[in-house]
């Protein structure tokens, strides 16, 4: 990756955002890094954080993402923690350069939705602790299933026994299902 585009974070956290496209009037915090720009005016980071916000969905996300970072597809870390969130959204699925990802202290209830994320072939960290899908006796061991190349989840480092785990939970789960839809 291009060390010039790993600059400090693009963050708009604690802001009162209720829509992504509400951030474009801001101005991102300056952290210990300064933030650098591109001729365009555009920010030479790889990172986003909308932390801290009222954000209920990603309606506008890549049009916010091309608004503030000089190279949005190389977004690798996206910070949407404490928000409003009620589902995970298929826009995720689409941020194919995501390595880092935190959705924790959200309100999303579904757990299958984490399936939509399987095909982020870099994501190596996810949070979703603190929403409704973690009281699931299942949680941990279907987003490892279904992120088998995670190294952690919710600070937490996955370990290769919960690899194999996963692995046997998932064949158990699908041979339960692929019964059940040949009795039918």
């Amino acid at each position: 990756m291009d060390k010039t585009m790993c600059g400090a974070p693009v963050d708009l956290s604690f802001r009162c955002l209720n829509r992504l496209t509400d951030a474009w009037i801001e101005t991102p915090s300056s952290g210990l890094r300064p933030l650098k720009k591109n001729i365009e005016r555009k920010y030479l980071s790889c990172s986003l954080r909308l932390s801290n916000n009222s954000i209920s969905h990603l309606c506008g996300l890549h049009e916010t993402l091309s608004h503030f970072l000089a190279e949005p597809l190389r977004l690798a870390w996206l910070d949407l923690s404490f928000n409003k969130l009620t589902h995970i959204e298929e826009v995720l699925s689409e941020l194919l350069g995501l390595r880092v990802l935190y959705l924790h202290g959200n309100n999303i209830h579904t757990l299958s939705e984490v399936d939509l994320l399987g095909g982020l072939p870099h994501l190596y960290s996810i949070t979703l602790h603190g929403n409704p899908i973690e009281k699931n006796k299942t949680y941990r061991d279907r987003v490892i299933s279904v992120l088998p190349q995670l190294k952690t989840m919710d600070f937490s480092a996955v370990t290769q026994e919960e690899r194999v785990l996963a692995k046997l939970w998932y064949q158990s789960n699908n041979r339960c299902r692929d019964t059940r839809k040949s009795l039918h």
